[in-house]
């Protein structure tokens, strides 16, 4: 159940931070400090999966969203930037769940190959859509490239941090629950 509440904790606690500290500038690269959860959310997204299957983890990313939309638009954002936010996470929490499911990789490799992907898409979204020229124009078309890059960027590199300190620190508790890609067949088994 820990991993179910720090998914939902993190989620809440990304868009706190978000809506609370004006982003990050790094030379052109604009990132929210919030995305940097973006990246535990996704892995403990994995995690949940690991756990509790796939159709459970779809049960759980809705009330996410629901509890993500809530505690945007109490934190005074704008319509605009919810719904693009929403959008934003239900195609990457769709996007990762289903290429974590289909990907027969080690946990860390799993993560980073839907997390890659995923974290593109709900950068280019909700930049384009929420912040962009298409939203409320924060971002200008000739930015929007540099802020995606960004926060795309910030997110796989959280992911990469999160899953492999995880996954260290579970091995070395014991408490470490192997998914199906981390059992190798035997030749009998294979046959």
């Amino acid at each position: 159940m820990y991993r179910i509440l720090i998914y939902l904790l993190s989620i809440v606690l990304a868009n706190v931070i978000t809506a609370k500290f004006a982003p990050l500038n790094l030379g052109l690269f604009i990132i929210p400090y919030g995305t940097l959860l973006i990246g535990l959310t996704l892995v403990m997204r994995d995690m949940v999966q690991n756990k509790y299957g796939r159709a459970k983890t779809y049960m759980w990313i809705a009330a996410a969203l629901a509890l993500s939309a809530v505690t945007s638009h109490l934190l005074g954002d704008a319509l605009w930037v919810v719904c693009a936010s929403t959008l934003s996470f239900i195609i990457s929490e769709t996007t990762d769940t289903e290429i974590y499911t289909r990907f027969k990789l080690p946990f860390v490799r799993r993560v980073m190959v839907s997390g890659i992907v995923s974290g593109f898409l709900d950068s280019a979204v909700f930049v384009i859509i929420g912040i962009g020229p298409l939203g409320l124009g924060y971002v200008p078309w000739d930015l929007v490239p540099y802020a995606i890059a960004g926060q795309w960027v910030a997110k796989v590199l959280m992911q990469l941090i999160v899953a492999g300190g995880i996954r260290h620190f579970v091995m070395k508790l014991g408490i470490y629950e192997p998914n199906i890609s981390d059992f190798k067949p035997t030749k009998t088994q294979a046959v």
